[in-house]
């Protein structure tokens, strides 16, 4: 059987620095308690090897309803946060670290930009994701989120003048051209800005290519990974037999019975040893 594995699979450039950052946390000089703001990242192994190093998770009420002295340090993540986290931890004397990827910085900052403007904002988007979350945010809650094609029927902009769209930086380029062709038609001054990480884009076209070259396709991520998921849909779409799995445990053998060739992927919170023990498994079968 031959197996291909994504040139693009596994940690994104921002999960890597973010899972980086608290790997290699100096525990001597960091105030504690310790506590991340959600998941680092989608990936229930990589929360718990930080959970093994004392660092604990919170959610977001829990984070605003703690007195002071509750939380020493908060980690923020990749996905980053709006601005009231910022403003609420330095009222109740809260250390940050920030993990935010630059790119979903860059995203949070052109949403603040584009308000000041005077311009209306189309997030384009997955509503309940930690990253749109936080650029709605920064954008004074005042963009339109489109999370799909029914979203982008109910859009009513009314006849403003200065539209511009942003994306959150893993969405589907083949989503977001849809919604910016079909916004066109109606609001012809539309303006866009293509946020999707250069990453995010290897993988969608590649993964492409892949799931009509192979027999199967594997592709690994956490459950709550939108990247991962755009990538299943993606495979699923050219190739019936696509599998989703979250590690190797969940591959069965059965699967592959018959398949000559099997393409690998993985999306941007899934860790290297993930990935290697998928590939040592198909490379015993």
């Amino acid at each position: 059987m031959k197996i291909t594995l994504s040139q693009f699979a596994g940690f994104c450039d921002g999960v890597r620095r973010a899972f980086d950052i608290v790997n290699n946390l100096d525990e001597a000089k960091t105030k504690k308690p310790v506590f991340v703001l959600g998941s680092l990242v989608h990936n229930q192994d990589v929360v718990d090897r930080i959970e093994e190093k004392g660092i604990r998770k919170i959610d977001m009420q829990k984070f605003l309803d703690a007195e002071p002295g509750e939380i020493g340090t908060l980690i923020i993540t990749a996905h980053g946060v709006g601005p009231q986290i910022y403003e609420t931890a330095k009222e109740k004397n809260i250390e940050l670290i920030d993990t935010t990827c630059p790119r979903v910085i860059k995203v949070q900052r052109l949403a603040q930009l584009y308000v000041k403007k005077g311009y209306s904002i189309v997030l384009v988007g997955d509503k309940d994701h930690k990253e749109v979350r936080s650029i709605f945010e920064w954008g004074g809650e005042k963009a339109a989120i489109v999370s799909d094609e029914d979203d982008l029927a109910r859009l009513n902009l009314g006849q403003t003048e200065k539209i511009i769209i942003l994306s959150q930086t893993t969405q589907s380029k083949d989503f977001l051209e849809l919604v910016h062709s079909r916004l066109r038609e109606r609001y012809p001054s539309v303006e866009i800005m293509d946020t999707i990480c250069l990453t995010t884009d290897q993988r969608q076209d590649e993964i492409k290519k892949l799931a009509a070259e192979n027999e199967a396709v594997v592709v690994i991520g956490g459950k709550e990974s939108a990247n991962s998921n755009r990538l299943f849909e993606i495979a699923k779409s050219i190739n019936e037999k696509t599998v989703f799995i979250e590690r190797v445990d969940q591959l069965e053998d059965s699967f592959l019975q018959g398949a000559q060739s099997v393409a690998v992927t993985a999306g941007a919170s899934t860790p290297d040893w993930i990935i290697e023990g998928v590939m040592k498994r198909l490379e015993r079968l």
